[in-house]
């Protein structure tokens, strides 16, 4: 992902899934002031690991809907988190609370990959990756301003917290043909939806765990499973169990004595095979 030599999201902040976490150095990129960029696309802002950036495709469109994508160019070697890393790590925020005329800001995630870190594993990212943003005006026609702080983990050996503000006029630039095909790139790696044939297709509880049920493509080969849930802590790492063909069980671990706090409640996924991917939910019995 290429970005300027010189430098110059819906999800709202919530708390960190565990108490046990990787451990992180004592230092934390400060907020920059920036002053309004006149484009669809802000600034980079750099880190030690990387750098960050918020494109947008410049306007909304008949229902309010305006796309964007968050660009995490990372250094080689660095690491970024996925929406649920796991037991330890950042997942990525945004806070759009300043920005007038926007509601939410949900965003999506390409299919991640396990990190194996030392002693600890966790779901990210060991490359460069666009996060697509849909940014959800309260009605179509608003003129609206970006006004937005990012914050999300980047890892090389040590994983430091990057904070980051952005603000910008999208609708400034909103015939840059560049930024549009930012966008556009980003949602098509958007995992598929899952179906019948390549998805998981049934859950049941067990204990204090979880039995999740997957159809896989034929002959599918290293099938990986990545969960989500509002309340994600309570959650274990799956376990491959029953490989077949075309099918294939993950076990996933409940804390003790909490299953009955997750019933009834959607259990998120992106399940993977050979380089594809496909995204659904689940409700938990």
């Amino acid at each position: 992902m290429m970005r300027p030599a010189k430098p110059g999201v819906a999800a709202p902040f919530r708390p960190l899934q565990s108490p046990v976490m990787i451990r992180y150095a004592l230092v934390t990129v400060p907020l920059l002031a920036v002053s309004p960029a006149f484009a669809a696309s802000s600034q980079w802002q750099e880190s030690e690991g990387g750098a960050v950036r918020l494109v947008t495709t410049g306007l909304p469109d008949k229902d309010g809907n305006l796309r964007g994508v968050l660009e995490i160019d990372l250094k080689p070697g660095w690491k970024t988190y996925w929406r649920n890393p796991g037991a330890a790590g950042i997942p990525p925020q945004i806070d759009i609370s300043r920005s007038p005329h926007i509601g939410t800001a949900e965003i999506g995630y390409p299919a991640p990959e396990r990190i194996h870190d030392g002693e600890t594993q966790w779901a990210g990212y060991k490359h460069s990756v666009s996060l697509p943003i849909t940014f959800t005006l309260d009605r179509a026609n608003a003129v609206t301003l970006i006004d937005a702080d990012v914050f999300l983990g980047i890892c090389e050996t040590i994983c430091i917290p990057f904070q980051a503000s952005f603000m910008f006029d999208p609708g400034a630039g909103a015939e840059d043909v560049g930024d549009a095909l930012a966008v556009e790139r980003a949602f098509a790696s958007l995992p598929a939806p899952a179906d019948a044939h390549f998805g998981i297709t049934g859950i049941e509880r067990s204990g204090d765990a979880l039995i999740l049920k997957a159809s896989l493509p034929p002959s599918a080969q290293n099938p990986a499973l990545f969960i989500d849930h509002e309340r994600a802590h309570l959650l274990g790492t799956p376990r491959l169990e029953s490989p077949g063909e075309d099918s294939a069980n993950f076990i996933v671990e409940i804390s003790p004595g909490e299953v009955e706090e997750l019933e009834n409640t959607l259990l998120i996924y992106t399940l993977t095979v050979d380089g594809t991917a496909v995204a659904g939910d689940i409700e938990i019995p």
